[in-house]
């Protein structure tokens, strides 16, 4: 590698030209709000024992996330214990004591009482802990999903679902969270997030009316939700400032999904209008195409936006990308942004020339910045200059063995190279085949379940 004459900054534009002019909360303000261990763990076929999500929360503690939602307790034991074992942990000093355990619950008393009994079960206080109170601000939601519930909290009968007009929903569905965050309030529980599904589709005007009560009811955080992935940062533009101008400094969660790709970048925009909690899972696991991925946020905040977060372990997103894979049994893509197994390897003759010039000729993003490492491979499109490289990194072995490395013997190795990789392409359905059946025996399938129930279970 060659040292530049000029100072880098005077051969090319730094992204961050361009978005320097943006306002962003300071960084030791911003928290990054992990959901691997909840709403990561409901993708399809994903299950994380008690132990291995206090495996990965200490992971997780050691990268430096500031919160983590790590179970829903109403959910069964295995949930129960794994808050259990978080708790315990933090008491003992292996998470670290600045980090704010989380619990899911819905909007009633039961799942809360669930959260406090688990608690009381290892000696914990129900203070020891965070809640976030699940709710939405989407008409579809409010009257279709979770319409007759309503009508039956209100007295009424299930015959007026259809009947009953928009604004009967929407004033029940804000008594039905605000009672619920009273409860957590009069329990013990001073932090309370207050979570509305689907923000990202609902009316504003409710919107805001809702989560205005929400924080007079005692709520301290608000979630706000693209549940389904359909924000753009045109309609971030449109939600977020008049949400967080509502909240008048009560703080925001950008919690956003990516069924178009878009949700690392959507959260970046959020936080630009003054969202300072960024919701996401180590490698953007979650339902359908994830959740916005810790890697892709914290990256694209750090080299496009020059928004570094304190304490943050970069050198580890590789660590973690590798321990989620194996907890998860879901491998990324290789060429997945940062953490990919082929993000920083090169074949083609022409990159690999400039990566040995600078690798900041075709890398933006160092190997070594995110706990990765760059690697040849050879094949087809492969050129003199990376065969030589690897040569001479290996000479003294070479020499040892009485080789000496010439121009003709790099010539002759990447002829011989070429030829091998052309020799050896091929259809590789077998291994196609063989990945997704595994995948696809992550869960039971439906064909399963019918063959338990034909087998009287």
């Amino acid at each position: 590698m060659i040292k530049f004459r000029e100072p880098l900054s005077k051969l090319i534009n730094d992204p961050k030209k361009f978005t320097k002019h943006l306002k962003f909360p300071k960084p030791d303000k911003i928290r990054i709000y992990d959901d691997t261990l909840r709403d990561g763990e409901q993708m399809p076929g994903v299950i994380f024992s008690p132990e291995k999500k206090l495996f990965l929360a200490k992971l997780l503690s050691k990268i430096g996330v500031h919160t983590m939602d790590v179970a829903f307790p109403v959910n069964g034991e295995t949930d129960q214990k794994a808050l259990k074992l978080c708790v315990q942990a933090q008491k003992k000093g292996e998470i670290r004591k600045d980090v704010e355990i989380l619990a899911m619950c819905r909007s009633n008393s039961k799942d809360i009482d669930v959260v406090i009994n688990t608690l009381a079960e290892i000696g914990a206080k129900p203070d020891d802990v965070s809640i976030l109170v699940l709710s939405t601000i989407s008409d579809l939601h409010i009257k279709y999903k979770l319409g007759r519930t309503l009508l039956k909290r209100e007295g009424k009968s299930e015959k007026e679902w259809m009947s009953t007009p928009l604004e009967f929903y929407r004033e029940a569905n804000t008594n039905l969270i605000c009672d619920a965050i009273k409860y957590g309030k009069s329990k013990g529980i001073s932090r309370i997030e207050f979570a509305s599904e689907d923000s990202s589709r609902g009316n504003i005007e409710y919107g805001v009316k809702w989560a205005k009560a929400c924080v007079k009811a005692g709520g301290t955080r608000m979630c706000f939700s693209d549940t389904c992935g359909v924000f753009t940062p045109e309609s971030v533009d449109y939600y977020i400032p008049k949400m967080v101008k509502a909240l008048d400094g009560v703080p925001m969660t950008a919690h956003f999904h990516n069924d178009f790709g878009m949700s690392a970048l959507n959260t970046v925009r959020a936080m630009s209008h003054g969202a300072t909690y960024m919701g996401v899972t180590a490698n953007g696991i979650g339902e359908r195409a994830g959740n916005t991925s810790l890697h892709q946020t914290v990256m694209i905040l750090k080299d496009l936006y020059g928004v570094e977060i304190p304490g943050f372990r970069y050198d580890m997103l590789h660590e973690l990308r590798q321990e989620v894979e194996k907890a998860s049994g879901i491998c990324i893509q290789p060429h997945e942004p940062i953490i990919g197994e082929g993000v920083f390897a090169h074949e083609s003759g022409i990159h690999t020339a400039g990566i040995l010039i600078h690798p900041a000729i075709y890398q933006v993003i160092r190997e070594e910045e995110v706990g990765g490492k760059r690697r040849f491979v050879f094949g087809k499109h492969s050129g003199a200059g990376a065969v030589e490289d690897v040569l001479k990194q290996n000479e003294k072995l070479l020499k040892s063995k009485g080789i000496e490395i010439t121009d003709e013997l790099i010539m002759k190795a990447l002829k011989k190279v070429k030829a091998i990789r052309e020799s050896t392409a091929r259809d590789y359905q077998d291994i196609v085949d063989d990945y997704y059946r595994k995948y696809k025996n992550l869960g039971v399938s439906e064909e399963q379940l019918l063959e338990l129930v034909l087998k009287g279970l």
